[in-house]
């Protein structure tokens, strides 16, 4: 039976092992071409230069206030043409100008990027310390400190060091601004140079270069600064245009020095010699000219946006803030001086139309900071306000400690509405220090004009995700900050009784404008909330690079494809 089955199965078994014919085997039909996506970093060609432009103590409203004194060509260029945040703000606290220039670059926050202030108290060297101040390095077209800059107090980096480094350093990148810090921080740690404005120079330190450039050091020897000081400060405009500022001579303004009262015109010569010299230039409209002239010379001389990579400078008006200090925001000179400047933006328009190309470019533009009314104008208007002084405040402190604990020195130092405790004391009198901190604290909530009080170890251990703690968290270092830490409340300030400062998380100070304009920017405005963090993600994102490594901010998608 077995062998019956073999011979069944055996014409199967030498079918399937016969060997193959070679018969042509037909082609496969051929594949449908695939659609080529382009990659996201290249469906259209990058900017070859970014402008980024902040202007310094720049309140929101003072684009809205002064808007049917502006020409067209500046500030309504921007907004005509471009894309308009109106509800831009910072989201931490203190609003300083180091803190905002490091904010706007490194698309982060204090606690993340290092700036907690434009200056903090060292423990360690029992001072404070200046946000730019570096002693490893020396200045380049002056001696002293004014020249002993970096960014090295910047622990994370910033947009334009992803740039260069994206690029391979191929791209360039170049920080421009009356002062240091408004200069080195956008710059960055990778830049090619930053330079700032010395005693009638343009200046850097040996952290960029050995010497300055021999198209610096020949427009140092011009007689730009002084052409600039031989004029008269008055009004631009006739004085009727000015009806949206106080009257000229009022008792909410600072004065200059040898002078009576704080009045147009001003005679810069005569104010230099009573004012620190060529200087007192940064003071008026003028030093506004001098930045965008120097920007557009470092443009030109640097060949800015002529090579195969989106090269980058970073423009600091400073003046705005000097003014500011000393007038106030409801003042004839602050309104002159933003006058003045949206006609510099205008003229810096035009020249990258010429000579980048219009629509070859990104601007943009935003603020550091704003500022607050003068508490005494607003007291005179019956709107809250007052000036703090931390003084009584202070030695309530001490003899408070004094009676309850011992004879003994309690308070270290004092900055930043922060009270800094002496560690030592309190360790050789057996205190903790969250007990000694909310002892403290305790007391400072007892003075008018504080809201509000923390802790060190409030910052450290809890986490706010809304209302001014959590704006307070975000530019806390658990490092360098204080034990106990002040809110004043609306419209308080430690300063003078003319003039005005900033630095609180209140909208006057965190509210200020963003716009963006140029290539691949679409026209339109929105009023949903964005903030200062944002910038930096969405020009990393216009231009195809990756994020500053701190960066906590989104992407703004009003101006994305």
């Amino acid at each position: 039976m077995k062998k019956y089955l073999l011979l069944l199965l055996l014409p199967t078994l030498c079918m399937c092992q016969q060997p193959k014919t070679n018969v042509a085997t037909p082609p496969s039909p051929p594949k449908p071409p695939q659609a080529q996506v382009a990659h996201p970093s290249v469906t259209k060609e990058k900017a070859k230069l970014v402008v980024g432009i902040t202007v310094d103590q720049m309140r929101f409203d003072y684009i809205t206030r002064y808007w049917d004194d502006y020409g067209n060509d500046g500030f309504k260029r921007l907004i005509d043409e471009g894309y308009f945040f109106k509800n831009h703000h910072f989201s931490y606290t203190p609003t300083f100008t180091g803190p905002g220039h490091a904010s706007i670059y490194t698309g982060t926050t204090p606690a993340y990027h290092g700036i907690i202030a434009n200056n903090w108290y060292l423990r360690s060297l029992k001072r404070e310390i200046y946000c730019t101040e570096d002693s490893t390095v020396a200045g380049v077209g002056t001696a002293g400190p004014a020249g002993m800059m970096s960014p090295r107090n910047m622990i994370s980096n910033t947009m334009t060091d992803q740039l260069r480094l994206s690029t391979n350093m191929r791209s360039k990148v170049i920080g421009v601004s009356l002062k240091d810090r408004g200069a080195i921080l956008p710059a960055g740690h990778a830049a090619n140079a930053a330079y700032w404005f010395v005693g009638g120079n343009w200046v850097s330190s040996n952290y960029y270069m050995n010497t300055l450039p021999s198209w610096v050091q020949n427009y140092n020897a011009g007689d730009a600064a002084e052409r600039r000081l031989a004029q008269t400060w008055n009004l631009l405009r006739p004085e009727a245009d000015y009806d949206e500022s106080a009257p000229d001579n009022n008792p909410f303004e600072s004065p200059f020095r040898g002078t009576l009262k704080p009045t147009f015109p001003y005679n810069l010569q005569e104010l230099a010699a009573d004012n620190g010299g060529i200087d007192i230039l940064k003071a008026t409209p003028f030093g506004n000219e001098l930045v965008a002239e120097f920007a557009k010379k470092a443009i030109q001389n640097e060949n800015l946006g002529k090579g195969n990579f989106t090269d980058f400078i970073t423009v600091s008006f400073s003046s705005t803030d000097y003014v500011g200090h000393q007038f106030g925001p409801q003042s004839m000179e602050a309104q002159d001086t933003y006058l003045r400047l949206d006609e510099e933006i205008a003229e810096l328009l035009r020249f990258l139309d010429s000579e980048i190309g219009k629509g070859e470019y990104i601007v943009f533009l935003t603020a550091d900071h704003g500022a607050s009314p003068v508490p005494n104008y607003a007291l005179q208007q019956k709107v809250p306000g007052g000036y703090w002084n931390p003084a009584p405040m202070e030695a309530l402190i001490e003899q408070r400690f004094d009676e309850d604990y011992g004879t003994g020195d309690y308070v270290e130092h004092y900055c930043n509405e922060q009270i800094y405790l002496n560690k030592n004391t309190l360790k050789n009198k057996g205190i903790s220090l969250g007990e000694a901190s909310e002892f403290a604290a305790n007391i400072a909530i007892e003075f008018d004009g504080v809201q509000r009080v923390f802790t060190h170890a409030d910052m450290s251990s809890m986490e706010y995700s809304r209302g001014i703690a959590s704006t307070l968290q975000l530019g806390f270092s658990q490092k360098f900050s204080g034990e106990v830490i002040l809110v004043l409340e609306p419209n308080w300030m430690i300063y003078g009784p003319t003039g005005t400062t900033h630095g609180s998380g209140y909208n006057y100070d965190t509210h200020v404008p963003f716009l963006i304009y140029g290539a691949g920017i679409p026209q339109g405005e929105t009023v949903l909330r964005s903030e200062i963090r944002d910038i930096a993600p969405t020009i990393c994102q216009l231009l195809g690079i990756e994020y500053p490594n701190a960066c906590s901010g989104k992407p703004l998608p009003q101006v994305l494809d």
